[in-house]
């Protein structure tokens, strides 16, 4: 076991994800704000406010599941970890969240592909997450499926506040 992974990150590392999700998070925040402002105001569709709040809402589960993926690799402590997952419900929380933990130095590193010598590793769900990041399709696949059933659940339960 090395202590270091020899393989190098490209693509999405874990900071890129986290800070695409944080802004996309913050930009959905921004799209319903304007929404309901205009309905109040000039009395557009309530589709449109339902389209909206749609996208708010999967947009809101998936960077959850961001957060909770980049925590786990990154080994933040679980409080921090929660903060992240909170940091959603209020608007624009995503991003002074995403540039502390930046400054941190939380979001540095690659994805955790292999083991090393840390005794952490050996945990049965350390192995578990490694073997889902290094089969990055079946990973997307795993969130997106567990994305669509929350939001699913989340479509029955109705919109917050009631019909």
């Amino acid at each position: 076991m090395s202590t270091v992974s020899t393989r190098t990150a490209t693509g999405f590392t874990p900071r890129r994800l986290y800070v695409v999700l944080a802004i996309a998070e913050a930009i959905t925040w921004t799209a319903l704000i304007v929404g309901l402002i205009l309905k109040a105001t000039t009395g557009i569709e309530q589709t449109a406010l339902t389209t909206i709040g749609g996208i708010h809402g999967f947009v809101f589960v998936s960077y959850g599941a961001t957060a909770i993926l980049v925590a786990i690799n990154q080994r933040w402590h679980f409080g921090i970890a929660l903060l992240a997952v909170a940091a959603a419900i209020l608007p624009y929380a995503t991003i002074p969240l995403e540039i502390v933990q930046n400054k941190r130095g939380a979001l540095n590193g690659p994805w955790r592909l292999e083991a090393t010598d840390d005794p952490r590793d050996n945990h049965w769900f350390d192995r578990f997450v490694r073997w889902f990041l290094n089969r990055p399709a079946l990973l997307v696949i795993a969130i997106v499926l567990a994305i669509v059933l929350i939001f699913t659940i989340l479509l029955l339960a109705g919109p917050p506040g009631g019909r």
